[in-house]
């Protein structure tokens, strides 16, 4: 275990798998459990790295196959690396590319040494092997990095999954060796899909690589949340105790809730942002949608029992006329107060769970929520 990551767990739930920890990381340490707003390419759509530390963000994620095509990672490598490059100073989490495989799937070719994308900007070809994915992590200069992975769709044929986790296993390794910087701490990822017996036969490929960090993949790809929850309720005693857990692409409230209840301590998502900029915003008593008119002339705040900068400067009435005129205001405050919200969700709920109040804070917030 390298000498620059410590992760301190301070309290396990009585009651739940709910965990409250710390995880020191080269720049700085991160209270879990956590959530990593997502900053595609270096940066977090319409946010300034001021207004993601004043939202409450500890760390932030960043993507390798999109910083590769441009600018690329060697001008990131001389503008600073990421750190430099974005002026973030707190940890940075960079995903190797594994969910392009998915998500850009008909762009792309795969094969047992690695995916061969055609770039979405220009049609230009773009080789990730699991070592050209470490190396250009190295150089994009992430505290914490991920081994490129195989994601496929929840519902392929149980012979097409047990094939993407014997690739995982066998591209982790590669990782591993490939490696050289003792300053960034390299994640295994677990697929398997919603196969219970793909998904330990996947940890139990990783776990002898030693890794700091797990993460579960391959969810909120078109499951269930029900089923999301029963994979977590299978996989998550799968890993070590005494490392972080990161659930990679999740998710609503109600799934981090859920998540945390059963182990998790990281988390990232696009859904703060992405629907802060279609004019949805997530409260205390549940979702809000902006362009409604019934906040036309509402003076008050968009969520009472929220403190961020959003909440206590400006009315709904205010909000909902910015996204009526398209202003570009509209969509950074609800991204704003969105990112706040989920901030203040999971450091209320780490309170919670060092008085063993996790499932009552569960509970109360889905009765809140309506669900």
């Amino acid at each position: 275990m390298s000498q620059h990551f410590q992760f301190h767990l301070d309290h396990t739930d009585e009651s739940t798998s709910a965990r409250a920890g710390r995880w020191s990381t080269p720049h700085g340490v991160v209270n879990t459990p956590a959530f990593m707003p997502v900053g595609t390419l270096a940066t977090v759509k319409g946010l300034t790295v001021d207004q993601l530390r004043e939202a409450g963000a500890q760390m932030v994620l960043s993507n390798t196959y999109h910083l590769a095509l441009r600018p690329g990672a060697d001008v990131v490598a001389e503008m600073g690396g990421l750190h430099g490059f974005m002026q973030w100073d707190g940890p940075i989490l960079t995903d190797s590319g594994g969910f392009q495989v998915f998500s850009l799937a008909k762009l792309a070719k795969l094969d047992d040494d690695g995916v061969a994308f055609r770039s979405h900007i220009d049609g230009s070809l773009l080789e990730l092997t699991p070592q050209r994915a470490i190396e250009i992590q190295e150089k994009l200069g992430a505290d914490c990095i991920m081994c490129l992975d195989e994601c496929p769709p929840h519902d392929v044929p149980r012979e097409r999954m047990l094939e993407a986790v014997t690739r995982t296993t066998r591209w982790a390794a590669r990782c591993r060796e490939a490696q050289t910087r003792d300053d960034q701490a390299l994640f295994g990822i677990v697929q398997g899909g919603t196969d219970l017996g793909l998904r330990e036969e996947s940890a139990a490929g990783l776990l002898p690589l030693d890794f700091p960090g797990y993460a579960v993949g391959g969810l909120s790809v078109g499951e269930s949340p029900r089923e999301m929850y029963q994979t977590l309720d299978g996989t998550v005693p799968l890993l070590p105790t005494d490392r972080p857990r990161y659930l990679m692409g999740v998710g609503t409230p109600r799934d981090l809730l859920e998540a945390v209840l059963r182990g998790v301590d990281l988390f990232d998502c696009v859904m703060p942002t992405r629907n802060g900029r279609n004019a949805m915003a997530f409260t205390s008593a549940g979702p809000v949608k902006m362009r409604n008119l019934k906040h036309q002339r509402d003076p008050g705040p968009l969520d009472p029992a929220c403190d961020c900068p959003v909440c206590t400067r400006y009315s709904r009435a205010y909000l909902r006329h910015l996204f009526i005129a398209r202003e570009m205001l509209g969509p950074i405050l609800l991204s704003w107060h969105n990112i706040a919200f989920y901030q203040k969700l999971l450091r209320d709920l780490r309170v919670a769970i060092a008085e063993n109040r996790a499932e009552e804070f569960r509970q109360v917030h889905l009765a809140a929520w309506g669900q």
